[in-house]
């Protein structure tokens, strides 16, 4: 038997680090019964209690003073130094995480946050691990606290963030394959067929915990003839509850989906999603060829995100003060606009060393077991 340890950050909040991990742990799971995933968060590991309080208060300081926020995230976390300390997070995870290793004992460790690849990679740095590492990167960009040194294998989203490691970092290339950002596999396969004679019909998204600009949103689409939205409400029960009330006949509010197979069947009749910038949920929108557009982004991740996406040609922003749904319209009638999007989106994709999570199977065989390469050559 073989053990990949998964580390994620936060177990209270169903965050894109998390589903990224249990996307790669299907991927194993289902083509293999002698290789055991186990995810670990190492801050509730270290203290339960502190991670809850971490989670409620970064939920409520993005809400509340997303500037401070997103001023701090790119003082401390994104201003593009080649290397950068964090001594404090090192007092008090380091011991931790040695300890979770020494306990688990894993094959290969992969990180799908930045806070514990830093730690890793710290400690394979000091000889204090020997473990594989992989760094499975979920956003459009590369942050400062991700671990670099020490680290065995990059999946990178696109093909740009390759040669961003490769020219800053002196990163090999062999080292470093492009992925996209791995996503349930439920998303790879068609389950309905979109009619042409119908309805517009269209995702309104605010992420987990059903934030952004919904409310302003939904106004501008009240009773509009000819367009179902679908408002994906995720943990928020009050924006739930508020649409349900409401009762309008072309606006419906949808709770926390927990089935892929589900939100895959909605990707599958939409014309279009409108989300926040989110890697999680860009990545499975550009899978299933949605057209994306953005009502709004979060402080720190999510503008950087943004700003890679719309240079990329894979996102388009909606403009405050006009008519949401009349700006959607435009678009998908424009087809100039919807072909050179699609364009994108197919360069985006065919820019990926792994296309299938079966590859990705594949090559993660391999860094457990090295004979597996050779095995699969002669077959």
């Amino acid at each position: 038997m073989k053990k990949i340890l998964f580390f994620p950050l936060l177990d209270s909040l169903p965050s894109g680090h998390h589903q990224v991990a249990n996307a790669v742990t299907e991927y194993m799971n289902k083509r293999s019964d002698v290789i055991v995933c186990k995810k670990i968060d190492v801050m509730s590991s270290w203290n339960s209690v502190i991670e809850s309080l971490v989670t409620k208060t970064y939920l409520g300081w993005i809400q509340k003073n997303p500037k401070s926020y997103a001023w701090v995230y790119r003082k401390l976390a994104y201003k593009s130094k080649a290397e950068r300390s964090y001594k404090h997070y090192e007092l008090l995870f380091l011991k931790e995480m040695e300890k979770i290793i020494a306990e688990e004992k894993p094959d290969l460790i992969i990180c799908t946050h930045a806070f514990p690849s830093y730690l890793v990679s710290k400690l394979k740095k000091s000889g204090a691990c020997s473990i594989p590492l992989v760094n499975v990167y979920t956003d459009f960009f590369i942050n400062d606290v991700w671990g670099r040194e020490c680290v065995d294998y990059h999946f990178v989203p696109d093909i740009s963030l390759k040669f961003h490691l490769i020219k800053k970092y002196g990163i090999g290339g062999k080292n470093i394959l492009v992925t996209g950002i791995p996503i349930d596999e439920s998303f790879y396969s068609t389950s309905l067929m979109k009619k042409a004679d119908r309805e517009l019909t269209i995702l309104l998204s605010g992420g987990s915990a059903g934030l952004g600009k919904i409310r302003e949103i939904i106004d501008n689409f009240n009773r509009v003839k000819g367009v179902q939205l679908y408002v994906l409400c995720g943990n928020n029960k009050q924006l739930y509850k508020e649409i349900f009330r409401r009762n309008e006949g072309n606006i419906h509010p949808l709770p926390y989906i927990n089935s892929r197979r589900k939100m895959n069947e909605l990707y599958d009749v939409a014309d279009a999603i409108i989300t926040k910038p989110g890697g999680v949920t860009i990545s499975e929108a550009i899978k299933k060829k949605v057209p994306i557009f953005v009502h709004s982004a979060l402080p720190g991740q999510e503008i950087i995100n943004l700003k890679q996406l719309k240079e990329q040609g894979l996102v388009f922003t909606i403009e405050e003060g006009l008519d949401v749904a009349k700006q959607i319209k435009n678009v998908l009638r424009n087809e100039a606009k919807m072909e050179e999007n699609q364009q994108s989106l197919e360069r985006f994709s065919n820019a990926q060393d792994f296309r299938e999570p079966e590859e990705i199977f594949h090559f993660i065989n391999s860094v457990l077991d090295p004979s597996y390469v050779k095995v699969q050559q002669t077959m």
